[in-house]
């Protein structure tokens, strides 16, 4: 593993979450510091930082964990004081204890270390009841401002990536309709048929990313003040992307299956004639479809707005060479046309 992809994300997060989180830091210093003097708001500030996430739903969770781990690890950690006193070993027997009460409670790992390190604060600096209330009422000021900061402050709402991965796998499931109905009349050499396999390969993990991209948008959502403006955009894009997800799945396999079974010869069928202008056809339609649903990354000129498949490819049968390879074209055709003309 390369050390820089270790510690460097792919890319920055954006600059309004460093503001938001610089500025709920800050607050909570300031607050916890008057509410709670004699002590630095530490524990308050770090609470404040952990809290400020991406979404409100995340931040809300994360102020959860937060909370109930600071309460179980100051509670284990007066608890030892008082009945050990304070030799320096009560530390790391206080981690120990921590992690094996947050492990039978089944806590997440993050819960489970903020236990962990909540004891260890607590008796390195004071374990004293009163210390420990005073880290408990600290934590929750943080915790509080911090779901206020991120809720107040422009929540973030992840709909344009979501809008921009699904634009592109329609435009490239598209484009690989299109390439297996050019390839399908003609002789292809090695090299391009081990293209046009990469290529509809392609398509799974640009699925797999606007699925990804359409979760964390409807994430973002939950408890949003903002969610009633983009819910009905989100609904679209998961119905358009339940739509599409099939047709994916389909292309590959023909693909798929035009690749094991190609020879120079299957241009020849009359069949295939037909069934690459039906795969322009599904391809004119999933570009409508996507425009349709205002997710084209480059809206494209269309020559009809007009759905172009229409009747089903009916066929002679093929010669006895070539009849596996049409059979599975003509069903996985079939599947398509079903899907883009909402057929069952």
């Amino acid at each position: 593993m390369r050390i820089h992809a270790a510690i460097r994300a792919s890319k920055r997060s954006p600059l309004l979450q460093v503001v938001k989180s610089a500025a709920a830091t800050i607050a909570a210093w300031l607050l916890a510091g008057w509410v709670v003097p004699g002590q630095l708001p530490v524990f308050a500030a770090i609470a404040a930082l952990l809290v400020v996430q991406p979404s409100v739903n995340q931040s809300l969770s994360k102020a959860l964990e937060r909370s109930i781990g600071v309460i179980v690890g100051v509670v284990i950690a007066v608890a030892l004081g008082l009945l050990l006193g304070s030799p320096s070993w009560i530390v790391l027997l206080a981690i120990v204890v921590a992690m094996l009460v947050a492990w039978a409670l089944r806590a997440t790992p993050g819960t489970g270390n903020q236990v962990a390190i909540s004891a260890m604060l607590v008796l390195a600096l004071g374990s004293t009841p009163e210390y420990a209330i005073a880290r408990i009422v600290e934590t929750l000021i943080g915790v509080v401002i911090g779901i206020v900061v991120n809720a107040l402050i422009v929540p973030p709402v992840l709909v344009a990536p979501a809008r921009r991965d699904l634009g592109l796998l329609g435009s490239e499931l598209a484009s690989s309709l299109d390439r297996l109905a050019d390839a399908l009349p003609e002789p292809q050499s090695a090299a391009k048929l081990q293209e046009l396999m990469l290529e509809a390969r392609l398509l799974r993990p640009m699925k797999d990313a606007a699925e990804a991209s359409i979760a964390a948008g409807e994430e973002s959502l939950t408890l949003n003040p903002r969610r009633s403006t983009h819910r009905e955009e989100l609904v679209e894009m998961r119905s358009l992307l339940e739509r599409l997800s099939p047709i994916v799945t389909q292309t590959i396999g023909m693909t798929r299956a035009y690749f094991d079974h190609y020879d120079d010869s299957i241009g020849e069928e009359p069949a295939v004639t037909a069934i690459a202008e039906q795969l322009r056809r599904a391809g004119h339609d999933v570009r409508l479809a996507v425009q349709i649903a205002d997710v084209s990354p480059e809206p494209e000129a269309l020559t009809s707005a007009i759905p172009a498949l229409t009747a089903p490819l009916v066929i002679r049968p093929p010669s006895s060479t070539h009849w596996i390879l049409i059979g599975s074209l003509m069903e996985d055709l079939r599947r398509i046309r079903g899907e883009l003309v909402d057929e069952e």
